[in-house]
């Protein structure tokens, strides 16, 4: 089918239809409603439940100093109450239906969402979008949503296989939203006082920044009516405002190399070794992913093959890309003994510099394609797939794919592509991050 407006030029008032039954996708529609709120939907015959949820379009890179980590403190802060239910009945309403509900923060935007049998949906619409529209922000809430933000950094610390992405990602885009922890930090979570946070929601969650995006057992207009209720008054307020246009592009971001290592005294080293990738609208990113795929996928990845398999070097070892509106990282992670740290980084070296030199063999190109696509389609079959699927096609993408899209996209993807994305992407400058018992002088 041609091409659909994007919700910012879509008129108020009026639904669309984003996608047909029949290409990989349910019936995809999407109304915006007087204010810029827009509503997305995806119809599975089928199924019997429903997910349903509330997107913004700000995340940790869009906060300043004075701000920062108030995205992720808000995914706290509107559980614990509304104008009309406590924190209580939030949590009593939600599980007494068995609903599958949580929030999320990313560095691009923010969500909130319950997955519920379909009967149930209706409750779900009336619980988050009251969250989201009449949240009251409670003094004594913030300080002991505080102290939780605060546990949860600990914890987080305490997991080096996962800090070592944090380390790595501050390093490679330094002081900069980008590069900042997505919940802050212990100095900036405790400096951050209420004023703060409600500035964040003031400016962060007013309809034309908001996407509603439900997928399942559902009738789009049905959906439409309910969430035009809850945001009527803050959709009179906006006015004409129109929605936020996708977050695509942007001024180039510079990514720092080097070394950067964190002193722990843990039983094992964690690394990421990486460089600038590709942002996500690059025409050149199903290639990078395959590539990906092919060097750090699976058990029959280069990488597992040669760190773990053939040396017995490591337990864990993959390659992954995270992409943005306008960058991206390609990275590869290792956890390994302390001294066996300087192997496993000259083994990793290498095999990079092998797939620069000569990209892959037809064999690893047809492996990885289809590894992709079978993950691709098994990882989009839940409702709450679908519904997250619709809510970043709409923040980020000028279009919705449909999952055949998607693997037709993957299908063109040739060797001479995977060789001239390895050669350009893992040919650039360096960054690699440690976390291990080791002084801080010490060079790798």
């Amino acid at each position: 089918m041609e091409p659909v407006p994007t919700a910012a030029e879509q008129d108020p008032g009026t639904t669309l239809t984003l996608l047909e039954p029949g290409d990989g996708s349910g019936l995809v529609r999407r109304t915006v409603l007087p204010g810029g709120l827009r509503v997305v939907t995806e119809a599975m015959p089928g199924v019997r439940s429903a997910a349903f949820g509330i997107a913004a379009t700000t995340g940790s890179r869009d906060e300043d100093s004075e701000h920062a980590g108030s995205a992720h403190f808000l995914e706290h802060l509107l559980f614990k109450g509304t104008r009309e239910r406590g924190a209580m009945e939030i949590s009593a309403l939600l599980d007494g239906v068995g609903a599958d509900h949580n929030a999320y923060t990313t560095r691009e935007h923010t969500a909130y969402y319950a997955k519920v049998l379909d009967r149930d949906l209706p409750l779900a619409i009336d619980v988050v979008s009251d969250m989201l529209a009449n949240s009251v922000l409670d003094p004594a809430e913030v300080e002991t949503e505080r102290g939780v933000i605060l546990e949860e950094i600990a914890m987080y610390e305490d997991e080096p296989g996962d800090l070592v992405d944090d380390v790595f990602v501050r390093h490679a885009y330094g002081d900069t939203p980008l590069g900042r922890p997505i919940l802050g930090t212990n100095e900036s979570i405790e400096a951050l006082p209420r004023d703060r946070i409600f500035e964040q929601y003031q400016d962060a969650y007013v309809p034309g920044e908001l996407v509603v995006a439900a997928a399942g057992s559902l009738d789009h207009d049905a959906v439409v009516e309910q969430v035009r209720g809850y945001f009527a008054a803050a959709s009179e307020r906006a006015g004409d405002a129109r929605p936020a246009a996708p977050r695509v592009g942007g001024g180039p971001v510079e990514v720092y190399s080097g070394t950067t290592l964190l002193s722990r005294d843990t039983e094992q080293a964690h690394l990421i070794m990486g460089c600038e990738g590709l942002s996500r609208t690059d025409p050149r990113w199903y290639a990078l992913r395959v590539l990906g795929s092919a060097l750090g996928g699976g058990m029959s990845s280069r990488l597992f093959q040669e760190v773990r398999e053939k040396r017995g070097l490591a337990y864990a070892v993959h390659a992954y890309h995270s992409s943005y509106a306008d960058t991206g990282l390609f990275q590869v992670y290792a956890g390994c003994l302390p001294d066996k740290i300087d192997e496993v980084v000259g083994v990793c070296r290498d095999e990079l510099a092998k797939a620069a030199a000569t990209g892959l063999t037809e064999e690893e190109l047809v492996r990885a394609k289809g590894q992709i696509k079978g993950s691709w389609v098994l990882g989009s079959e839940g409702t709450n797939a679908r519904m997250g699927r619709l809510t970043v096609h709409e923040l980020a993408y000028p279009r919705h794919f449909s999952l055949d899209d998607d693997l037709a996209l993957f299908d063109a993807v040739t060797a001479d592509d995977v060789a001239e994305v390895a050669a350009d992407v893992l040919g650039r400058p360096r960054t690699l991050a440690v976390i291990g018992p080791y002084d801080e002088g010490r060079v790798f």
